[in-house]
């Protein structure tokens, strides 16, 4: 996994006027928890484009006044309206103790069903995962060139050395599913063949319901 760089600042004060007054200056309020102390800092919105604004997870050093903390993110927040990044929380790396991230999914190869027609489907472009640090890939990468139509690789099929995935074992991760060009292409008769009966032959008659020769009809229902 590779590691980007933050730098920040110690929070004087902690509360919500504070962290108001950040935001309007175009800082993140932020904090680190996993050490033996919760750590609140803020840093320039502009600081976190290789940390959030990406499709890759990466190590997180950040460097306050002086002092480097490895980190992992955690959790980000953003405004509901103007979808400006509010807040971050980072998990302290200590050594020994695994941490949990979100690892993007990259599929490998060429899908089989995608050659017949079928269309590649990633429901879950990252995965939640449970390791040490330095069992962590950048990625988690999927081999689908044996997928065919209808099938899937689901949470359960990946086997990661040393590494947890927090998903349940059924759900889907990628898959390919039919078209309805292929649907067309399976019922559309072929060339030269005709759904009509054969010359000569006679249409099947709807079945009726015919009493059996000597049998007697039922009665009608008496008046009462």
């Amino acid at each position: 996994m590779k590691t980007v760089s933050l730098s920040g600042s110690l929070r004087a004060n902690v509360g919500k006027v504070d962290a108001n007054a950040l935001r309007a200056k175009g800082h993140v309020p932020c904090v680190i928890y996993g050490g033996n102390e919760q750590i609140h800092f803020h840093a320039d919105t502009r600081a976190f484009k290789d940390v959030i604004y990406t499709p890759e997870t990466s190590i997180v050093e950040i460097n306050l006044d002086g002092k480097t903390y490895k980190t992992v993110l955690q959790e980000s927040q953003f405004h509901k309206v103007s979808d400006k990044l509010i807040h971050a929380d980072f998990l302290q790396i200590v050594d020994g103790k695994p941490v949990t991230v979100h690892l993007p999914v990259k599929t490998i190869g060429m899908a089989e069903g995608v050659k017949d027609g079928g269309k590649l489907h990633i429901k879950m472009r990252k995965l939640k995962v449970k390791g040490l640090i330095n069992k962590l890939p950048e990625r988690i990468e999927l081999n689908i060139e044996k997928l065919t139509i209808g099938k899937a690789i689901a949470a359960g099929d990946i086997k990661l050395d040393g590494i947890t995935i927090l998903h349940p074992d059924n759900i889907t991760v990628v898959s390919v599913q039919v078209t309805r060009a292929v649907v067309a292409e399976e019922t559309t008769p072929a060339a030269g063949t005709s759904t009509a009966p054969a010359a000569g032959a006679a249409a099947t008659p709807a079945a009726t319901a015919t009493p059996a020769a000597g049998a007697k009809a039922a009665p009608a229902d008496k008046k009462k």
